[in-house]
């Protein structure tokens, strides 16, 4: 090999052919020696080397690459095919001015990197063999709908409504499995979490093939980027995970179109190079494939090494430049760069110049690139495909900085692909943007459905139901509903012995995952370690130093609980991984995520959004929950809005109870609907830190429990209603006493375990009796059902923001007076008692609220309120822990100016 410039190139080559000495006499093994060792003495010299770049050019060797099977002037008419309906697809949803968007230009740079896939890789599921996993690119669905539509697996119809569900019968804009329940597996346009989530789903595949529950059968996960998408932490942030644990069923494939949504990805730089280093660092195997065929006679003439310094030295910015600006300009500008590239191309005309094509627009370096990661052994494999976005939309197009917001084209640029591919369509049928799909006896129906049945049936599929698992009857946690005997304990050790109780039954000990990021000691985990074993994928290759200790740590390869580290984001993939394994293993999984709350949906909410997308089933665990309960930690700790957050997703199911026996029913029952009716729903409970004493289960309370409400503490003489949820719920039983015993004013107390699926029922039933105006039945929301009978005003208190409680307002039956307290604002440390004073929650601050709304309503002297709040010492100039604080000095100054007047203030 030349290199261009080389002071020495005698001297060189003399060190390259000794070089080829060593490999031919004494084998990779001593090259590899010689070659670390030269290293170490260049690093003790200060030599600065860049050890990690592998050159400009493709990975794999023309004389490596292997012949590519099949027809593939049928494929290219097939792939200008599905090219064409996507492009149609998109253009119509946009034609008549609703502006529904799309996108044209990332699958434009991609089809060819999907094709050789669907055509030569991708398996499907089948009788006998579990199917590969497959996260396409967001933005390239449009190429994907286009391929089963030729499939005759989506309808012209469907295409037409592409981006028009509300009247049914149409496509979604992005891939979401809970739109297409049988055909999308996993979300990812929100970008980076297909990145995460696929090194996890590697992860958790290898985790339940080590534990025996699904057979070795060399499955591959399939991800497919996009170049921009790398810059998003979620993308590179667990990839030395992948090279750590070796995982070879992991392939990505960058489309490295060198344009972000914007503009250039790394204009100044090169974002191969860049990505290459990345994942070799991390442990990866890369496989570059920057050039396409039509490159290789010139690079094989590149005697003197100069096209390929020039390669190295053109930055991304400048190849864009290059591709639009056509032949004439890349001979000047590109290969006019030295007299002996130029050389090169002086017998090529402009337009030949302008054919030199990119590597991931290659069939055949395609091929290349995917038959040797599907040989990877040992390692994970990045696949680095250079292309232009855009790519044969017309020359208005391709690789412009604009291309990723275009969604129209003008009928000269239609006439340019129709030209480009050779589309069987007149000037006139143009303008309609038909679709077309060959007859069923057509060569290209044949051959593409040929090929899908030699690799087991059609891609995208989804499986939507799986084994129903024997959950037990609730009896199994009779040691909870019992109540804990005059003992102490929080309802974060509840939900471990409730844990532990599920890991004792035959039937589900397998499928049953405890999760946690980190910190399982103070979750009170750590019994799990010996017992369970944590999973390590190469297991314990030392002795703890809690060797001789009961509870001593113990990883191994058949590990049975999952520590992900100091990780939320990894450790909520590994969980989205398990609770959808249903559907991607046909093995329903139990997982258990246990964390801190506040680290919970506020810092992974777009994965969980994502779970809640591919309908995952299983359970969150938000402990150490609540503003006031975690009292030593302060404002970055201390949750009191993850109940709101996880409102939003509309298949997540919340509870936060405040006693054991609340806490055991609500798992018996998400157990039973997502294990046994198969619902697709998860579920978020929140659990606490605080010790106390917890009550047997009153008789009736179940329903009331699931509902989401029910009467725990009853006063026959009851005119007001007092609401408590979570760990305040001891805070308004105590209030209750107090507004009995010293003010002769009686209460009834109701837990509420969560105020979200009260407001859930509360919509659904005023949604009804909107749209049956008619109807003799009228649906009763359960909050009105539960109150409706009582009197007197309404109360409620919680750990959470007021916003959380204030939802059911609209419910409460005859527009009863309501008052909700909560701990909004950040949160802050010290005692329990204080700071449930301080954001008002306690009982003194209940029973004050209690007496202001009656004094409200005319049923108590206000001068009661105020000797309440004397008694109880309430500091009633406190700062409202919810507004934003002013500098001191700044406030001094405002209030200096609002005493002020005249001119010039």
């Amino acid at each position: 090999m030349a290199f261009y410039g080389d002071s020495d190139a005698q001297e060189t080559q003399e060190w390259q052919d000794a070089f080829d000495s060593v490999l031919q006499h004494m084998g990779t093994e001593r090259a590899a020696f010689l070659l670390e060792k030269l290293y170490q003495q260049a690093i003790a010299k200060h030599v600065p080397i860049q050890r990690l770049n592998t050159p400009y050019l493709n990975t794999i060797s023309v004389e490596e690459q292997p012949a590519m099977p099949g027809d593939q002037d049928m494929e290219r008419r097939i792939r200008a095919l599905i090219r064409w309906n996507a492009l149609a697809m998109v253009l119509r949803a946009n034609k008549t001015g609703d502006d529904l968007g799309g996108h044209l230009a990332s699958f434009a740079s991609s089809a060819t990197l999907y094709d050789v896939g669907f055509n030569h890789f991708f398996r499907a599921n089948s009788n006998s063999f579990g199917g590969d996993m497959i996260y396409y690119q967001g933005h390239c669905a449009p190429g994907i709908y286009a391929r089963s539509f030729l499939e005759g697996r989506l309808t012209e119809e469907q295409l037409s409504n592409f981006r028009r569900e509300v009247g049914g019968n149409g496509l979604p804009s992005y891939p979401h499995p809970y739109l297409m329940p049988d055909y999308w597996q996993f979300p990812t346009v929100s970008m980076g979490l297909g990145p995460i989530m696929s090194i996890y789903q590697a992860h958790i595949q290898k985790y339940l093939m080590n534990r025996g529950l699904i057979k070795e059968e060399d499955r591959k996960v399939w991800a497919y980027l996009g170049d921009g998408e790398m810059d998003e932490p979620e993308s590179t942030g667990a990839i030395s995970l992948a090279g750590r644990e070796k995982l070879d069923n992991l392939i990505w494939v960058v489309n490295c179109n060198l344009q972000r949504l914007d503009g250039p990805v790394r204009g100044n730089g090169k974002i191969i190079q860049e990505l290459e280093s990345l994942f070799r660092g991390a442990g990866w195997r890369v496989i570059k494939v920057v050039w396409g065929r039509h490159w290789d006679p010139l690079l094989a003439k590149d005697t003197s090494g100069a096209l390929k310094a020039v390669m190295e030295e053109t930055v991304d910015g400048e190849y864009q430049r290059y591709q639009v600006k056509g032949g004439a300009y890349t001979r000047e500008k590109f290969f006019g760069k030295y007299p002996e590239a130029a050389e090169l191309v002086k017998d090529l005309s402009d337009e030949d110049i302008d054919n030199l094509n990119r590597g991931g627009h290659d069939p055949y370096k395609v091929f290349a690139a995917y038959a040797e990661a599907m040989k990877a052994k040992g390692q994970p494999t990045v696949i680095l495909a250079k292309t232009v976005k855009g790519y044969g939309l017309s020359e208005e197009i391709e690789a412009v900085n604009k291309t990723h917001q275009i969604k129209k084209m003008q009928i000269d640029s239609l006439k340019y692909v129709r030209d480009r591919f050779n589309l069987p369509f007149t000037d006139d049928k143009l303008e309609e943007l038909p679709f077309y799909r060959p007859s069923e006896n057509s060569p290209e129906m044949k051959y593409m459905k040929a090929r899908r049945e030699a690799l087991g049936g059609y891609l995208p599929a989804r499986r939507k139901e799986s084994e129903i698992l024997a959950i037990p009857e609730l009896s199994v946690f009779d040691a909870v509903l019992n109540g804990s005997g005059g003992k102490e304990q929080s309802t974060t050790m509840v939900m471990v012995r409730l844990i532990a109780s599920l890991l004792k039954e035959k039937a589900i000990k397998d499928r049953v995952v405890p999760i946690v990021p980190d910190e399982a000691r103070t979750f009170g985990l750590e019994g799990m370690f010996r017992q369970l074993g944590i999973y390590a994928a190469h297991g314990q290759k030392y002795t703890p130093e809690d060797q001789e200790q009961l509870m001593h740590y113990r990883e191994a390869s058949d590990g049975h609980m999952l520590q992900e580290g100091i990780n939320e984001a990894g450790a909520m993939s590994a969980w989205a991984a398990l609770a959808t394994s249903y559907s991607t293993n046909n093995l329903p999984m139990i997982p258990m995520y246990m964390y801190y709350s506040m680290f919970g949906f506020q810092r992974i909410g777009d994965i969980a959004w994502a779970a809640g997308d591919a309908q995952a089933q299983g359970f969150l665990l938000g402990a150490t929950a609540g503003r006031t309960t975690l009292n030593g930690e302060g404002l970055q700790h201390q949750d009191g809005h993850s109940h709101i957050l996880a409102n939003t997703i509309p298949n997540c199911v919340s509870y936060d109870p405040c006693f054991g026996y609340e806490l055991a029913v609500i798992v018996h029952d998400g157990l039973k609907r997502m294990y046994v009716n198969q619902e697709r729903v998860f579920y978020y409970l929140t659990v606490m830190n605080e010790n106390y004493e917890h009550p047997a289960m009153p008789e009736g309370a179940e329903e009331g429990i699931k509902r989401g409400m029910y009467l725990f503490e009853k006063d026959e003489k009851a005119t007001v209603q007092l609401l408590g949820s979570g760990v305040i719920l001891r805070e308004v039983i105590k209030a209750a006493k107090i507004l009995r015993d010293e003010y002769q004013i009686h209460s009834n107390v109701w837990s509420v375990t969560s105020f979200n699926e009260l407001s859930r029922d509360g919509m659904a039933c005023e949604e009804y009796n909107r749209l049956h105006p008619l109807s003799e039945e009228v649906k009763e929301s359960w909050v009105s059902k539960q109150l409706r009978g009582t009197e007197g005003i309404v109360v409620s208190a919680t750990d959470h923001m007021r916003a959380y409680s204030e939802q059911i307002r609209a419910y409460l039956p005859d527009g009863r007076p309501f008052v909700a307290l909560g701990t909004d604002g950040y949160g802050r440390s010290d005692t329990r008692a204080n700071l449930r004073s301080f954001f008002g929650v306690d009982a003194a601050h209940i029973v004050v609220a209690t007496l202001k709304k009656l004094a409200d309503e005319g049923e108590v002297d206000a001068r009661l309120v105020k000797d309440a709040i004397s008694n109880f010492e309430l500091d009633t100039d406190r700062p409202v822990a919810w507004a934003p604080q002013a500098h001191p000095e700044v406030q001094a100054v405002a209030e200096y100016n609002e005493t002020q007047t005249g001119e010039g203030n």
